[in-house]
């Protein structure tokens, strides 16, 4: 046990977990002490990956946009589930993020006038995405974010470490955290006043997907069991473009920007197929154009389609995509060819944590930021390069309220929680991995999401996989195994996938990344007819 000399404790290391920390460190309200508690390392997570980049609303750099433009296109492609509140903080912070991201020492790209560049992505109707190294924002917005915090004085680190239960007391109030380091073997009671989720996604629960390995809702799991509130659990985006790889589940993602710039989708037969199904074509909302492959493949029996980049340029798609270039390398796709092979694959999570404007958890002293966070920012939909710009805003804001509070750490144990410390603290540990016996049944979970609570949803495949989730879980609880970090994961992943599944059971409707193929209110994937009317929304 600790008597705590934290101030805060932030569990995840992605762009919103080292934004905040970043931000604390500078402030004289926090040198007692930050704490960042992370699965991995330091440098690892989905943000990092982020090729595309982040949404940055400076109309007086960038003479197309405007707030109430970017407020627009967002709220279309979430179908009008966002909350406008949010949705209008968001936009109106953009601008401060990216000057605070240039200040900490991210360098974005700019064009021959030493003017920002700002590319296209899909459903913005203008150019407003800031990119770094062409494909790498992601990369440098983490590094530059990572070599700040490793200078810094008043910030500690626990790596290798999961966060597995939250200390919630009878008054619904957070007072620290138990933590398994699954190097050492070892459990620890942390107390703090300040407790912060900012740990991703849930992408590992389905087959394909562009998410690390780390990614199983730990966060989310986390904060749902301790009691507070989650929504829009149903709505999980299918990236269009993930590079096609055979065998191979844990994908490379194919930025949207490739499209941004100009290049298409054709079938293997070489057809245009994306402007048959929306006005918009390649540049649709994110689960229009999934639905559209995976339709398009099923029309033509084929496993994935093509992107091509002829008309980028090959040379151009080289200096501009150096990642995507690069991943294509290593994983023996010709980029000469001009074709890129893609399939959709499980990419962003728009449901989570429920948390309010402050990032205010249902539980007192308990806040969440990023991914696992819903905001209410995506709707129904994600729209592209919203996510790492609502990592910063959110960010940002709690930095704001946390600096205004009282900050110090508890001075003593509370006996209330001891019950909830005790089941852990003092308990023999085998550290045997175990690892093929909880593999087999992870892969079991994967399998039974991508195939029944998918891009594609009807009442019996989600009963099906409802049914599955409950049986693996069964058969876990025959298994005797050790503690490990595989066997928390697990079940924090059918968790998770349970929510899910439950959630999309109760929308009876089809809209955004949400379908149910056994309620089409709406044509199978045509969204050429605008339902919202988004001007009254805005008014």
């Amino acid at each position: 046990m600790k008597y705590s000399k934290y101030s805060v404790i932030i569990i995840g290391s992605g762009i919103s977990g080292l934004y905040l920390a970043n931000k604390l460190s500078e402030s004289s309200s926090f040198q007692d002490g930050i704490l960042i508690v992370t699965k991995e390392n330091l440098f690892s997570g989905s943000s990092s990956l982020a090729q595309g980049g982040i949404v940055s609303v400076i109309p007086e750099l960038n003479k197309q946009d405007s707030i109430e433009s970017h407020i627009k296109d967002t709220l279309k492609a979430g179908c009008g589930l966002n909350n406008i509140n949010t949705v209008k903080v968001v936009s109106e912070n953009s601008a401060t993020v990216a000057q605070e991201l240039i200040r900490f020492g991210v360098e974005f790209d700019k064009d021959d006038k030493n003017i920002l560049n700002f590319t296209l992505e899909g459903a913005h109707s203008c150019p407003r995405i800031l990119h770094s190294q062409g494909d790498s924002t992601g990369r440098v917005i983490e590094e530059t974010l990572c070599n700040r915090i490793k200078n810094a004085k008043n910030v500690e680190l626990y790596d290798k470490t999961m966060a597995l239960e939250l200390l919630v007391d009878e008054t619904k109030t957070c007072k620290g955290i138990i933590v398994f380091n699954y190097q050492y073997g070892e459990y620890e009671a942390i107390y703090s006043n300040n407790i912060v989720i900012a740990t991703g996604g849930i992408g590992q629960i389905y087959k394909n997907t562009t998410n690390p390995s780390e990614s199983t809702g730990d966060g989310i799991a986390l904060a749902h069991k301790a009691g507070a509130d989650v929504e829009n659990m149903e709505f999980v985006q299918f990236h269009p473009s993930a590079l096609y790889v055979k065998n191979k589940t844990t994908m490379p993602l194919v930025s949207e920007s490739v499209r941004g710039e100009g290049a298409k989708l054709v079938d293997l037969d070489g057809n245009y197929f994306a402007k048959d199904y929306h006005t918009l074509a390649d540049l649709a909302p994110r689960d229009v154009v999934a639905r559209a492959i995976v339709e398009q493949c099923k029309k033509t029996d084929t496993e994935y389609v093509n992107i091509d980049i002829s008309q980028i340029g090959i040379e151009k798609f080289k200096q501009r995509f150096p990642t995507i270039l690069s991943l294509c390398k290593d994983n023996n796709i010709d980029v000469e060819s001009g074709l890129l092979p893609v399939i959709p694959a499980q990419h962003y999570f728009m449901g989570g944590i429920k948390v309010n404007l402050r990032c205010e958890t249902s539980i007192k002293n308990l806040y969440a930021i990023g991914e696992c966070a819903s905001s209410g920012l995506h709707g129904a939909n994600r729209l592209a390069s919203n996510s790492l710009l609502e990592c910063g805003v959110f960010a940002h804001i709690l930095a704001k309220q946390l600096i205004k509070q009282d900050t110090q750490p508890p001075k003593k144990h509370d006996e209330r929680i001891k019950d909830t410390i005790d089941k852990y603290i003092n308990r023999e540990i085998n550290t045997n991995d175990e690892f093929e016996k909880t593999n087999t049944l992870f892969q079991k979970l994967k399998n039974t999401m991508t195939q029944n609570t998918g891009i594609i949803r009807t009442q019996n495949s989600l009963q099906k996989a409802l049914d599955d989730i409950n049986e693996i879980e069964f058969e876990l609880s025959k298994i005797n195994l050790s503690d490990s970090k595989n066997l928390y994961e697990l079940k924090n992943a059918l968790y998770c996938a349970k929510l899910i599944t439950t959630a999309a059971l109760n929308r009876k409707n089809s809209i955004g990344a949400h379908y149910r193929a056994d309620y089409p209110h709406k044509a199978l994937i045509d969204n050429k007819k605008e339902t919202i009317n988004y001007e009254e929304i805005l008014a």
